[in-house]
């Protein structure tokens, strides 16, 4: 899978995916990264990128040219089809299904806007698809770029150690996910749960279920309402705790 990145701030992206998950899919292959930087592409001898807005107010605007000819170019350097998705706190709220789908694009291009946000038009004339992280700002898309690009990356077959670990990741089936423990046992008079130490499966498997459909009760009745129970989900959340 190909990223391309468009940023003012390409070493600060580079660094991010240089560690962990991400650099191990680097490392295998079986990720490229090329990252953009408009100012390369400006059109005067000062490396202009941005100018203040139009109606007047704060801040300043990136300009359109800059990111277009960066984004063209990028376009230009494979053959694989680009999707082209902006960071903006104006997206769509960025979820599982959609980390889920992007899997499945061969090329990705991630704007990371800043200052303001970027020339409308630019919007209109080169981006696909527009996502957020949250519902809050911070100061420049690189980070939600990063975000975007580890949620993607750790999902490729090959990357994680386990195959299994991103199929039971919270959100994967709509829930969180359960409690984890680990050695040791007993850590300051608190125990593990019996059932883990049972080496019964199914036992252990159903009280993990269990627990996600409590958490996620709980903590995310947001995410909750959108579950459709089946039979054994449903006896499970208004069942008794099991072995514990």
């Amino acid at each position: 899978m190909r990223f391309d990145i468009i940023s003012l701030f390409p070493g600060m992206v580079l660094a991010g995916i240089q560690e962990g998950v991400t650099a191990r899919a680097v490392d295998l292959g079986l990720v490229t990264v090329k990252v953009w930087n408009p100012r390369d592409y400006a059109q005067d001898k000062y490396g202009t990128v941005d100018d203040r807005p139009y109606g007047g107010g704060p801040g300043m605007v990136m300009k359109f040219e800059p990111l277009a000819a960066a984004i063209r170019e990028a376009k230009s350097a494979s053959t694989l089809p680009a999707t082209v998705v902006y960071l903006s706190p104006q997206g769509n709220l960025l979820n599982q299904q959609a980390i889920n789908r992007f899997t499945r694009c061969p090329r990705l291009m991630l704007i990371a806007g800043r200052y303001e946000g970027v020339d409308e038009r630019l919007i209109e004339a080169e981006v696909d698809e527009e996502w957020s992280i949250g519902d809050y700002v911070i100061s420049g898309g690189e980070l939600a770029a990063l975000v975007l690009f580890d949620a993607i990356v750790r999902l490729l077959p090959g990357v994680l150690g386990h195959a299994d670990s991103a199929k039971q990741d919270s959100h994967m089936a709509g829930l969180l996910d359960c409690p984890h423990y680990t050695r040791p046992e007993v850590v300051e008079d608190m125990t593990v749960p019996k059932v883990l130490l049972s080496g019964d499966h199914e036992e252990i498997r159903r009280w993990r279920l269990q627990q996600s459909l409590w958490r996620t009760r709980d903590r995310r009745p947001d995410l909750f309402e959108k579950i459709q129970l089946d039979d054994e989900q449903l006896a499970l959340l208004n069942g008794p705790e099991r072995i514990n």
